[in-house]
Order: structure tokens, then sequence, then C-alpha cells
């Protein structure tokens, strides 16, 4: 059990929000993730921490895939739709969906993932997925997306953190020039 401290500082953590769908032998399943990520820039490979208590989970095991549907901040409705287990709905949730390449979409997304699972860890709680982007298909790029933290709940992203035309990395490296003209 992680220390309630700590689970509130983890908490904090913002995460964009994305639903993963997988199919095997006609059945397609689908749920909500925050815990979708790249972990490499010279390879399209991302990485999904799926619990084994989701019924998307063996879909994934089985079909050795899934999409991955990256939600925009008007799409809190299919975020949370997902975000139950599909038994509790009755799986109803076609309303919301596409079939992409044989895998399950939700429409009007930002963009849509094609991955094809590589690798598996199973760890704690969750098993891990790497997997390789193997197609992508542009959506509603322009739109800002959903995001998520288990303290803050949903978020759009907003503002941009810094002036258009400022670059605070030119100004880290002239500060260091300042400090240190020696070492280049």
């Amino acid at each position: 059990m992680i220390d309630r401290h700590l689970k509130r500082s983890l908490g904090q953590m913002m995460k964009g929000v994305q639903v993963i769908g997988s199919a095997h032998e006609g059945l397609m399943r689908c749920y909500t993730s925050h815990w979708l990520s790249q972990v490499s820039f010279d390879e399209p490979i991302v990485m999904a921490s799926v619990s084994p208590k989701h019924d998307t989970h063996p879909l994934m095991v089985a079909s050795g895939r899934f999409s991955a549907s990256l939600l925009a901040g008007d799409q809190v409705e299919q975020g949370q739709y997902f975000s139950y287990p599909g038994r509790r709905f009755q799986y109803i949730g076609a309303d919301y969906l596409d079939e992409w390449q044989g895998l399950p979409v939700v429409a009007n997304a930002i963009a849509w993932l094609r991955c094809e699972i590589e690798d598996r860890l199973e760890r704690y709680d969750h098993d891990l997925f790497f997997a390789r982007v193997t197609d992508v298909s542009e959506g509603r790029l322009k739109a800002p997306p959903l995001l998520y933290s288990s303290r803050l709940g949903w978020r759009v992203t907003g503002e941009p953190a810094r002036e258009p035309g400022e670059s605070v990395r030119d100004r880290l490296l002239a500060r260091l020039e300042a400090e240190r003209p020696d070492e280049r």
C-alpha cells in the first residue's frame, strides 16, 4: 500500500488521456488510460501500463496489438465512459467508436496509433506492454489535449508556458556562458 503522502504527491502528475483498444476473434474492448508513454526518440516505441483485471488485457495478449486514441479536451465524456469496466455499461460504447484497421478507436480524436506489441513485463499490479507504432492517422491535431491527474481530475491544456519568441534554452545557455566563459 502506498503511503498517503506519497500517493497525494504522485496524484499531482498530469498526463494525457488515451483510450486503448484491442480486438481478438470478433471481440473488441477499450479502456481509458493516462499511462501510455513514448519511450524512445530513435524508434516509434510506446509503453502502455495495463491491469490484468481489465477486459482489454487478454485481447492485447492474444492479438499482440492495440490502438491508442489520443483524446481532445472536449472528449471528457468518452474518457469517463471507458474509465469504467465494460461490464458496468454492458458494452454499449459502440456509440463512441469507429473501427480502424480492425481495431476500435474513439471517433473524432486528436490522432490514432496502431501498436504492435514487442515485449511485455509482468510487474506488480500492472503489465507493461512495449509496442511499436506501426501506423498513425491524424485527426484533430490542433485541438487541445485532454489531461488527467488523480488529484486534480480532468483538465484541458491551456496557454503556452512561455511568451512567443522567447527561448528559455537560449537564456539558460547565455547565463551559463556568462558564469563559465572558459567551459565550451
